[in-house]
This record gives structure tokens, C-alpha cells and sequence, in this order.
């Protein structure tokens, strides 16, 4: 009979309450999806090149996990809170037909224990899904391919998640059954009234949201202005001011509806007017949660666009496959070796040399001082006229060009071309802009024109060296003004026959191997695939990974406030049946107040997540020139319709539950 009615009353609640599960679910998935990164595809090769960093990650992942705990463990609260607020009756005649306290807690604990287990049965899988969708689609992405795949199972990962998560649940219950073991049984049978809600002064109310008002905008001027100037100080400050904005600017916002609703009210006929006074004092008695709620989502927002942010600009452009040094006879034996030479599309020598010749550079200087100030701008300014060190022959890095398919550098007898290794957006944009001025630069007392536009294509195959800037010049020129006659190296670009067969990673490792074996020093491509990728999913992974955790608990915590608010005063509902009003017109009430309590969390996240994602990409997140402004958008496009897609799915969720306790008031006879 116990585990019956256990049974019975964890398959009614679950059904009752699909936007809780459905939370608890994604939370799983969540869980799985972090703790088994280490068994991914990806993070097996990041171990093995970027062994040290990746080690470093996997003492965060423990961390992290720990902190979506313990925010995990509030939703749940909320949550049980809810579902027994709802049950308050069914446990007073449970009390009052004889049974002990003791035996209540034991099913509250079996329900939660099986419902638990229902949401592991579920979530497992779809994360187990997720998981392999998420190696296979990075591997491929990278270009690693799909050889030597596996299937990423953690049993680890598994332990974990069904022991922490099954652990939130339970103690989420014993808090609420330690509370609920002070209540009278008598006092679980009471009808609900509406708590003592704290009174808001219109005064008091103007005060506060024209303060929010004030800090907020003076959060958004130091977060565009000087966020990028001043560091850790300026960012607390930022954050200070936001938070307490925020916070005020909910304190007072009932006190701006109340004002609406006096202008209004005359006009308004049916239930808009009890409508409104429901929002306006809901508002008022949960203007904690709803800046809280905004708050997290606005934690959602950042953390989401960092994650995009992130994984666009971390890739490495693939300029070349290997860059391999040594002496030409060395070089030339080993590319024509018979076992060897299929397996290379292009080899070709890459020219830099170190000069000592006399440059003047002071024109460069010149045009970017006519460019608007900035902090880069100044900095790049000091640098310009003792740099150029090194020069770059045009035909070697045309063979660079031509073998990614690019157009080659024309240049005359009197030209040069400007390089450089930085490549940030802002770095090329400055610098393409000084050079569209028609600079004239010195090199060993003659007069050359420098082309309008900055290369910076990599000419190594990962850091084997790294320019600030340089100079493409003649060949001509290279040979009269170079201190170094003899390549600097030689670019080998493997055939796609190799890497289509074997797939990227093998066949650069292969090759790797062979090279090593003739004593031959080289750098490959490799080397950035696994730095960069440990950027994606060190700072991309996990933020992505908060960012979906945050929405969740905000979206959550915002429904289950709002019906818990509807229970507690559903005595307004059933005196509006009495006289005579439809059901139909009251759950139309509940909805629109529903559509305006999530629109106020979620606007006010919205414009402060505007300027905090402006302030971000300007300061401590730049993209790299190389990133893809089309693959950013998509990508920016594919995240926000997940968002809005998200919210739509709470708002219906909450809707219905809404509507459907309206429809199961009963009216006293």
C-alpha cells in the first residue's frame, strides 16, 4: 500500500509539474555534459599536446560543478516548495486520519527518490546523445576528423551526476520536511490567505526606481568609456552599480505601475483594472526575485555571448601544415625521398631575414596620428617606429598565398607591403586605415611606397616565430638588404589524398613522427588546433555550459514565484467566481499578468545585457580579424533564437499550470 500510493502520487505530481522535470532534466544533462568532457574526442587530443593546460582545466571542471550544485539546489527548493504548498491539504488529512510525521517524510522522501530516478532514466540518455553530437561535430569542425572516434561514456561523469543530483533533491526535502514538522496538523488544513507584503510609500518608490535609473546609466557609461582602461577596479565598480541599479530600479517599479494605473483606470472596463493590481502588487512583493531573476538572466546573456564569443575567435588559421628547418641538403633529401613525396602537395622555402639597414617609419607614425585617439591607437603609435625589423620576400610568401588560394602580392620595384602577426580586428582596422593614407616609408635612403592594406597570414605553421610587424618586399631588395641569404624555413602542405584518407590528425602525427626521425626540427599545425581548442572549451564550454544553467534557474524560479503568488491568493479568484465572472476571462487575467511578469525580468535583462555584451567584446574580448563575422552572426542568430524559444516554453508552461488551477477552483456552497 506504501509504494502504491508512492506510485501513484509521483506520476500525478510529475504531470502536474512538467515545467519542474523538464528543469531538472536539462540540469542532468548539464551535469553529464561537463563532467565527461575529458572522455570527448577533443579533449583526448588536448591531452596529449596540451597536457599541462588541459590538466589545469579538469581541476576546474570539480569547481564548477560544486557551484552548479549549489545553484541547482536552490531551483529544486523552489521547486519542492511549490509542489508541497500545493499538497498542504492532502498532508493535513493524511495527519488528521492518524498518520505520524515520520511516516509523511518517508513518502515525501520515496516520491522524490522516484521521480529522481524517472529524471535520470530520461536525462542520461539524451546526454549520453548530446555528448557524442558535441565531439563529433567539434572534431569534424577543426578538421581532426572522425577517425579513432569512440564512444565518450564516463562512468565517472555518471557517478557524479546521479549522486550529486539525487543528492540536491533530497536535502532541497529534508530542509522543507524540518519546516514542515512545526506545523500543526490543523494548520495544514487552513484555507490560504494572502501574506503581509511590505508596504511601498510612493515617495519611498519614486526614490528608488530614479535611483535604479541613475545607477544604471552610470553603469553603462564606465562599462563603454573606461571598462577597457582601468581593469579589475573599473569591472567591480561596473558590476557594483549594475547590481544595485537593478535592484533598486524593482523596489520602485510597482510605485511606476500604481501611477499608470491611476491614469488608466477610468478607461479600462472588465478585469483589466484587477489585472493590473495584480501585477502591481505582485510586483511589489517579489521585487527581490524578479531582480534576482533578471540579474541571472543577464549572467545568462554574457556568459552565453563570451562562449560564441570565444569559440569564433579561438580559431587558427591553417596557413600551413608543417614548417620544418634545416639545412637545404637536409630538406631537399627528405623531399625527395619516394615514400615521402606523395604525401606533399607544396613545399616551398619561406625567405625572412633580420636587417640592419637603416628604415624610416616616421611617416606610418604620422598617418595614424591623424586617426581618432584611442588607447591602441597610442600604443601602436610608439611601437611603429622601432619595429620592421625583419623583411619578407615577395615570392616566398606569395607561394604562402597561392597554396591557401589566395590572391599573391603585386608589388613594383618601389613598393613594399606592411606584415604583421597581430591580428585582432582592431590592430588591422587602425593600421588599414593609416595605410589607405598613401604612406611613403625610407629603406636604406630609397623612397618606397607602401601597399594600403595590412597581410597578416601566418607564415609559419603555428609560433615558431612571431612578427609584430615586418616588411614584404622585392625580391630584389631582399637579397641587397638581408642579413640572412638562406630560408628561414620550408612550408610543407600536405596532399588531400593523405589527410582525406587518414583525416587531419593522423596525418600531420604521421608525418610529425617521420620528420622527427630524420632529426629534422619542425612546427606544425597541430600545435595551434590544440591551443586554441583548449581556449574553446576551457572559456567556451563552460560559460556556455553556466550560461544555459543561469537561464534555467532564472526562467524557473520566475514561474514557480508567480503560481506560487496565484495559490496564495487564489481566494480573490474564487470571490470573482461568486459574483458571477467566467473562468475563461479570469485565466485570460492570469496570462497577460504572466506575459508582463516575465517581460519585466526579461526587458530590463535584455538592455542591460546589451550594453554589458557591448562592453565586453570592447574591453577583455576582442575577435581576431581572421574570425568570421558571418560564422559570429549565425552563430550570435542560433543562440538568441535558443533563447527566445526557451522563454516561450516557460511563459506557455507557466500559462497552463496557471489556467488549469483557475479551472480546478471550487466555490463554497
Amino acid at each position: 500500500m506504501f509504494f502504491k500510493q508512492v506510485w501513484r502520487n509521483a506520476i500525478r505530481h510529475r504531470k502536474d509539474n512538467g515545467l519542474f522535470f523538464g528543469s531538472l532534466i536539462i540540469a542532468i544533462i548539464a551535469f553529464y555534459t561537463l563532467l565527461s568532457l575529458k572522455e570527448q574526442d577533443v579533449m583526448r587530443y588536448l591531452a596529449a599536446v596540451e597536457s599541462v593546460a588541459v590538466s589545469k582545466l579538469f581541476k576546474l571542471i570539480p569547481l564548477v560543478y560544486m557551484v552548479s550544485l549549489f545553484f541547482v539546489f536552490f531551483l529544486v527548493y523552489f521547486a519542492c516548495k511549490y509542489q508541497t504548498d500545493s499538497r498542504r491539504k492532502e498532508f493535513g488529512m493524511y495527519l488528521m486520519l492518524g498518520m505520524k510525521y515520520s511516516r509523511l517524510f518517508a513518502i515525501l522522501f520515496c516520491e522524490t527518490f522516484l521521480n529522481s530516478l524517472i529524471s535520470l532514466l530520461t536525462g542520461i540518455p539524451l546526454a549520453l546523445f548530446l555528448t557524442e553530437g558535441i565531439s563529433l561535430t567539434t572534431a569534424k569542425l577543426v578538421g581532426l576528423g572522425i577517425i579513432g572516434h569512440r564512444i565518450s561514456f564516463s562512468p565517472d561523469a555518471l557517478l557524479y551526476t546521479v549522486c550529486g543530483f539525487t543528492l540536491v533533491q533530497l536535502l532541497s526535502v529534508f530542509v522543507i520536511c524540518m519546516k514542515l514538522s512545526h506545523t500543526e496538523p490543523a494548520a495544514f488544513l487552513a484555507d490560504d490567505f494572502a501574506q503581509e507584503h511590505e508596504k511601498n510609500f510612493s515617495g519611498s518608490g519614486a526614490f528608488f526606481f530614479l535611483a535604479g535609473v541613475l545607477l544604471l546609466i552610470i553603469a553603462y557609461a564606465m562599462g563603454m568609456a573606461v571598462l577597457d582602461t582601468l581593469g579589475f577596479g573599473a569591472f567591480f565598480m561596473v558590476f557594483l552599480f549594475g547590481t544595485l541599479g537593478t535592484i533598486f530600479l524593482y523596489k520602485g517599479l510597482g510605485y511606476v505601475i500604481g501611477k499608470g494605473i491611476e491614469k488608466k483606470s477610468r478607461r479600462k472596463a472588465g478585469l483589466s483594472v484587477f489585472t493590473a493590481r495584480q501585477l502591481q502588487e505582485n510586483v511589489f512583493c517579489q521585487h527581490q526575485s524578479l531582480a534576482v531573476s533578471s540579474l541571472l538572466l543577464l549572467l545568462s546573456l554574457a556568459c552565453i555571448s563570451f562562449g560564441i564569443g570565444t569559440a569564433a575567435g579561438s580559431h587558427e588559421t591553417r596557413t600551413t601544415d608543417l614548417s620544418v628547418k634545416g639545412s637545404d641538403a637536409q630538406i631537399q633529401s627528405f623531399l625527395s625521398d619516394e615514400e615521402i613525396a606523395p604525401m606533399i602537395e607544396t613545399a616551398y622555402p619561406m625567405y625572412l631575414s633580420y636587417t640592419h639597414t637603416s628604415r624610416d617609419l616616421e611617416p606610418v607614425k604620422n598617418a595614424m596620428a591623424k586617426l581618432p585617439q584611442s588607447d591602441l591607437r597610442d600604443n601602436m603609435m610608439e611601437n611603429i617606429t622601432d619595429s620592421c625589423d625583419y623583411i619578407l620576400s615577395e615570392s616566398s610568401y606569395n607561394s604562402l598565398l597561392s597554396a591557401m588560394g589566395k590572391v599573391p602580392v603585386s608589388l613594383n620595384p618601389d613598393q613594399m607591403a606592411l606584415f604583421s602577426s597581430m591580428s585582432t580586428a582592431d590592430f588591422t582596422n587602425i593600421m588599414n586605415a593609416a595605410l589607405n593614407q598613401n604612406v611613403t616609408i625610407k629603406v636604406n635612403g630609397a623612397e618606397y611606397s607602401l601597399l594600403p592594406c595590412l597581410y597578416y597570414d601566418n607564415i609559419v605553421a603555428d609560433r615558431m616565430i612571431s612578427l609584430y610587424t615586418a616588411l614584404i618586399v622585392p625580391d630584389e631588395v631582399f637579397e641587397e638588404i638581408a642579413d640572412d641569404s638562406e630560408p628561414f624555413c620550408y612550408n610543407l602542405h600536405l596532399s588531400e589524398s593523405v589527410t582525406a584518407e587518414k583525416g587531419l590528425l593522423a596525418a600531420l602525427s604521421d608525418m610529425g613522427e617521420i620528420l622527427s626521425a630524420r632529426g629534422l626540427e619542425y612546427d606544425s599545425y597541430l600545435g595551434g588546433i590544440g591551443r586554441n581548442l583548449f581556449y574553446t572549451v576551457a572559456s567556451s564550454y563552460l560559460t556556455l555550459y553556466l550560461g544555459i544553467l543561469f537561464l534555467l534557474i532564472a526562467n524557473t524560479v520566475i514561474g514557480l514565484k508567480y503560481l506560487i503568488w496565484q495559490r496564495q491568493n487564489k481566494h480573490r479568484y474564487i470571490t470573482l467566481l461568486m459574483l458571477g465572472e467566467n473562468r475563461n476571462a479570469l485565466c485570460q487575467s492570469a496570462k497577460s499578468q504572466i506575459q508582463t511578469f516575465f517581460n519585466l525580468a526579461l526587458v530590463i535583462a535584455a538592455i542591460n545585457g546589451i550594453f554589458a555584451v557591448f562592453s565586453m567584446f570592447r574591453s577583455f574580448l576582442r575577435l581576431p580579424s581572421t574570425a568570421a563575422f558571418l560564422l559570429v552572426a549565425l552563430m550570435a542568430a542560433a543562440a538568441f533564437l535558443l533563447f527566445i524559444l526557451t522563454e516561450l516554453v516557460y511563459i506557455h508552461v507557466v500559462k497552463r499550470t496557471a489556467c488549469r488551477e483557475i479551472m480546478e477552483l471550487k466555490l463554497s456552497r
